[in-house]
């Protein structure tokens, strides 16, 4: 890519800042209209609320931006790429996506779009794609090198349905083919494809593995949604809930995220879970526990009352067994009974702990939902914790740009 080719990307961006998303509808609107069939890859949930789009618009600004040197985008590219092994994408969707994001270039900035400028965008994306690509390879070959590893769908049997809360349950998925699955990285989710008769496509959904690695089975915990109009994320779950049952065959792509525990950790960890993102900290603590950590673990968690509680007694039994191990409740809606055993009332919030021992270089995992993180994330730093031992994983594209 030339210098020059460079300086015009670099004078696309305030066009990017103020009509990314406009650009980034208008694409998905061409390409599913060319390739109807990729609906049935991509999350038609996450299109119509436009967090889809969003998500795409702030990737490519961050691309122009960093132009000169893509290579600090790489945290970015090892997070999206998980997602994208996760659906099964390949390099010829890049070809596809190329297609129509040029052609939607010009289409949607008329004259302003020169040659010089389809030209400097046609290498950037070209080398954006191979980026990606390459390193979508590499991770492909670590699926396949692991131990009973695949790449792809592969069809798995529901072998237990168990209810956690009133709105949270547990599938543990089988191989079908009887055989053994990869164990999974502490923190690491899955894709579970299934056909939605209301949109007529079969549609792919993440799910956390809230159980602990093993080679016989996954765990995840689903939450039912409710509310009258629920996007795809919200179908897929209630699928799962309404209509899958024991014994179903279902589609799993293998575990992927790097949204995990680290190897050689040697420090306090804290865990701080909001709803139904206590999934992946689940198998986290089992796994923490399992391996006798020799640090204190601490748990926060809010949600809104008891019935919601995922996984209650068993984190009881948790932390009423291991000395290391505490944990800090917080309910929307507690009861005089949850008081008397010292659950908070309101939002979980970590000023309101005085025993909390936040040390700058211990650990501190946070899943739940993105206004959720971002308070969690913004306390902590107030609090003085190096924000380089923060990790997040905010469910769904992401769009969070904590700094």
């Amino acid at each position: 890519m030339t210098t020059e080719q460079k300086t015009l990307i670099t004078a696309t961006v305030p066009v990017l800042k103020e009509n990314g998303v406009v650009l980034t509808k208008y694409f998905y609107n061409r390409m599913f209209t060319h390739h109807p069939e990729l609906k049935n890859m991509f999350n038609m949930g996450n299109q119509q609320s436009g967090k889809q789009q969003t998500a795409l618009a702030m990737a490519v600004l961050a691309y122009a931006e960093n132009i000169a040197n893509p290579g600090v985008l790489m945290p970015v590219v090892d997070r999206i790429g998980h997602k994208h092994t996760s659906l099964d994408i390949r390099p010829e969707h890049y070809i596809i996506v190329g297609k129509h994001l040029i052609a939607s270039i010009k289409e949607v900035l008329g004259d302003a779009a020169t040659p010089a400028i389809i030209d400097a965008w046609t290498v950037a994306y070209n080398r954006l794609a191979n980026l990606m690509s390459g390193h979508e390879a590499g991770l492909y070959e670590q699926q396949t090198n692991r131990t009973n590893g695949w790449t792809g769908w592969r069809p798995f049997r529901v072998g237990k349905k168990t209810p956690e809360s009133a709105e949270i349950t547990s599938f543990y998925l089988y191989p079908a083919d009887g055989g053994k699955v990869t164990p999974h990285l502490p923190g690491q989710f899955i894709s579970i494809r299934l056909f939605l008769p209301q949109l007529n496509l079969k549609q792919a959904r993440q799910y956390s593995v809230s159980s602990v690695p093993g080679n016989e089975y996954y765990r995840i915990s689903v939450k039912r949604e409710k509310g009258l109009e629920l996007d795809t994320d919200g179908m897929i779950s209630n699928q799962l809930h309404d209509f899958i049952q024991e014994n179903d065959i279902v589609d799993l792509t293998a575990p992927a995220g790097n949204f995990t525990l680290m190897q050689n950790m040697d420090a306090p960890v804290t865990l701080i879970s909001g709803g139904v993102g206590l999934t992946p900290l689940m198998s986290m603590l089992h796994t923490l526990v399992q391996s006798n950590y020799q640090h204190p673990i601490t748990w926060l968690h809010g949600c809104r009352n008891e019935s919601v509680h995922a996984f209650k007694n068993q984190l009881d039994d948790i932390v009423s067994t291991q000395a290391n191990v505490k944990q800090h409740v917080f309910y929307n809606q507690a009861t005089d009974a949850n008081r008397e055993a010292g659950v908070q009332e309101g939002y979980l919030d970590i000023n309101k702990v005085p025993s909390l021992n936040l040390q700058p270089d211990a650990h501190y995992f946070i899943c739940g939902p993105s206004v959720f993180i971002q308070k969690q994330y913004q306390d902590l730093i107030t609090a003085g914790v190096n924000k380089q031992n923060i990790y997040f994983e905010e469910f769904g594209p992401q769009v969070l740009q904590l700094k």
